[in-house]
């Protein structure tokens, strides 16, 4: 099914997610983009001109995405709030996840795909600092842990399917925020 107009490059960056989750990067052609798209490869090149460029749109489609559907994109009132959404972002669409996961751990055997992971990176770390400084916690070390403990919940979540050990490592992680809030 095509796109609708003005829709199109959404749609293609969606195909870019679900080809690289569903077979990884190396699968990742105009032609795969397009296929999955509905439309013809030469539409994939005419927006995004390189494979470089179709990957780095869609990191940044994704990065857009998770975070607005994140309890990290507002301004948040309590430390229960911080993250409580992280096993439903992430059940909702799980493929957006995964393409992530998968473009970091490309990202070992391609260095070219290194400053759009770091981009993709700082985008959720600074999200998460934003997201406690707007609760008191300016400690950078602090949320850089944070973040850390939210990306591996996110890692094992794709990788396992289960929300319930997310749960879980969210409420912990909460805990030990309130601990360094009150200190």
């Amino acid at each position: 099914m095509r796109p609708g107009y003005g829709h199109g490059r959404e749609a293609l960056l969606r195909a870019v997610i679900s080809v690289v989750s569903s077979r990884g990067l190396r699968h990742l052609t105009y032609r795969s983009v397009a296929t999955e798209a509905g439309v013809t490869h030469g539409l994939v090149r005419h927006h995004f001109g390189s494979r470089d460029a179709l990957i780095e749109a869609a990191l940044d489609y994704a990065l857009e995405l998770s975070i607005a559907n994140s309890s990290l994109d507002a301004d948040i009132a309590s430390l229960d709030e911080f993250a409580s959404s992280l096993d439903a972002l992430i059940d909702l669409d799980p493929e957006l996840q995964a393409f992530q996961f998968e473009l970091v751990l490309e990202s070992r055997r391609s260095p070219e795909l290194v400053p759009y992971v770091e981009k993709l990176y700082q985008g959720y770390r600074q999200a998460t600092r934003s997201a406690l400084e707007s609760l008191g916690i300016a400690d950078l070390d602090v949320a850089e842990l944070a973040f850390a403990a939210l990306d591996g919940l996110a890692f094992q979540q794709v990788a396992f399917g289960t929300s319930e050990r997310t749960q879980r490592g969210v409420g912990a992680l909460q805990r030990l925020l309130a601990l360094e809030h009150s200190g």
